[in-house]
């Protein structure tokens, strides 16, 4: 299944209450798991971004409803990636080079 990192920061709501952070996390993997996507781990973080989680879904529509979800309750705005494993990636450069 298809894997994307999604680089979470707090809005002003996220960070006042930063206290029930992870039981937001806990509530997104719920609320993902119940379209078809996946959290597969969420780490907090230090530096540019305050969160990244990595999510599996089958299309770029599922993870895309799955951000969208989370970023609508409020607490957070997110940049999504999509992310290529190694087998994933040796297909694609197979195929970019005949």
């Amino acid at each position: 299944m298809p894997t994307y990192i999604a680089l979470l920061n707090w809005t002003d709501q996220g960070v006042r209450n930063y206290k029930d952070t992870a039981q937001r996390a806990e509530t997104f993997g719920a609320a993902a798991q119940k379209i078809g996507a996946k959290l597969l781990n969420i780490y907090w973080t230090v530096g540019p971004y305050d969160l990244v989680a990595v999510v599996e879904a089958p299309d770029d529509e599922t993870a895309t409803a799955a951000i969208l979800q989370v970023g609508g309750v409020g607490n957070v705005r997110s940049t999504t990636l999509r992310a290529f494993g190694r087998e994933e990636m040796e297909r694609i450069v197979a195929k970019a080079a005949g």
